[in-house]
């Protein structure tokens, strides 16, 4: 029969050596919790008629060290992304750009001018930060930088509408990632939803019907992010949007969901509305994503005229979307390089988006050397982060012939830093577009050890 009095106490436990070493790694609250929580589950799993012995001291505090391992272990770390989806959501989307990190590792690490004018000495404004390039790159009157875009969304309505009427496209009541539905954020923002045209075709005179037929504080334009709808179809252009619009004075917000300052035609995509020619089309207010096709942290971003800025800085809600230090060193560091003309160079999606197929089938043909096994195929890459929705890029891929394809992407998920990939019609498919330049020695040994 098992002796539970042969268990040792927490006090003696705590008194070795091995105990000290846990103690200084993980503290002593911590490492006390943990010896209690193992001492009752034994407690509790060994009765009287167990004749299983009682576990020595050391190996208690193995046992201990694994749990503390596991307790403080993080659940945000990085990984190797061989998937071929450029912005991939479920994996931080943008990857950011040197500068971009340091810039935000050094407001991080100290003290900073966040809300302090340096030119005499008093209490400034957040809001100013990344707003001058921002005014310099689209060449919107105001600026100001929030969490995300769909805080932005909201703060714009919650600011302009002021519980008026809001007209929107049938075709652009979406939904996108997470439940966030554009009817649903009207509501929250005191909006009145004005539906105008049908699911496939809108017209121009849908729009000035409304406009006709009752009192309209805005008109509202929603990219449709993730989904295209295709076939029989039409919409009016931004800029006939805004000439009837403004002839009756009512703003006109543009909501581009991702937003890029670049011409994605150049990259072999679809034309993708930039933030410069909203505004050149008479959009009033633009809103767009920090952490998508800017190829920053996450962020919101809103753009316009300056009176109707004002009130959107004002607005109480504003403070409670408001961006931290870390993200609006990010993101002034990440427009800098739009001002500097060095984007496609310095920021990863975009360098990613760039690169040329031939430089891709050269660094798979590499893997494929390295690894003795494999072969290079054909492929699409994907932009994801809803973006461009169903665009892809050519590239070539790393396919591997593996038994059971689903064990081996398991494996590749153990590997430190792990390797997330996909597979296809059984095979194991690794895109090189994705996996950044540093990160390919990590990856080739990855793979070695798990085709092991």
């Amino acid at each position: 029969m098992t002796n539970l009095r042969s268990l040792p106490s927490v006090d003696k436990l705590l008194k070795t050596q091995t105990s000290a070493e846990i103690i200084a790694k993980y503290g002593r609250p911590l490492v006390l919790d943990a010896l209690r929580t193992i001492l009752d589950e034994i407690r509790t799993a060994y009765t009287d008629d167990n004749t299983k012995p009682i576990p020595p001291a050391e190996t208690l505090l193995i046992l201990a060290s694994s749990r503390l391992e596991r307790w403080t272990r993080p659940t945000l770390y990085p990984v190797i992304n061989a998937t071929g989806v450029i912005l991939h959501t479920n994996l931080g989307r943008a990857p950011l750009s040197p500068a971009t990190i340091k810039a935000m590792e050094s407001v991080a690490r100290s003290y900073s001018t966040l809300e302090f004018d340096m030119s005499n000495g008093k209490r400034g404004s957040r809001l100013i930060h990344a707003e001058s390039v921002l005014k310099q790159i689209t060449g919107a009157e105001a600026a100001v930088v929030v969490n995300n875009n769909a805080s932005a969304v909201l703060l714009i309505l919650s600011a302009l509408a002021n519980r008026r009427r809001v007209v929107i496209a049938r075709s652009q009541l979406i939904e996108i990632g997470g439940g966030f539905r554009i009817p649903d954020v009207m509501k929250q923002s005191g909006a009145k939803l004005v539906e105008v045209g049908t699911t496939n075709k809108v017209h121009l005179a849908d729009y000035e019907n409304a406009i006709a037929e009752e009192p309209i504080k805005l008109v509202m334009l929603a990219h449709r992010s993730n989904f295209k709808i295709i076939g029989f179809t039409q919409e009016p252009e931004l800029a006939e949007i805004t000439r009837i619009s403004h002839a009756a004075n009512i703003p006109v917000i543009d909501d581009l969901g991702s937003g890029t300052l670049l011409d994605t035609e150049k990259y072999g995509l679809i034309h993708e509305r930039t933030v410069q020619e909203s505004l050149e089309a008479g959009a009033d207010i633009v809103s767009f994503s920090g952490d998508k096709l800017l190829g920053g942290p996450q962020a919101g971003i809103i753009v316009g005229r300056a009176d109707l800025m004002a009130k959107i800085k004002k607005h109480p809600l504003a403070r409670a979307v408001r961006a931290d230090k870390v993200a609006l060193a990010g993101i002034a560091a990440t427009l800098t390089h739009y001002l500097k003309d060095e984007a496609e160079r310095e920021i990863p999606i975009w360098r990613m988006m760039s690169i040329s197929p031939k430089q891709l089938k050269a660094r798979a043909d590499v893997w494929v050397k390295h690894l003795g096994r494999g072969k290079v195929i054909a492929g699409e890459s994907a932009i994801g982060g809803g973006s461009l929705p169903s665009e892809t890029l050519p590239t070539w891929l790393l396919a591997l012939d593996i038994k059971k394809p689903d064990k081996f992407l398991a494996l590749l998920r153990k590997q430190n830093p792990p390797v997330i990939a996909r597979t296809e019609n059984d095979r194991v498919l690794l895109d090189p577009r994705t996996v950044l330049p540093e990160q390919e020695g990590a990856l080739l040994v990855a793979l070695q050890n798990t085709l092991k």
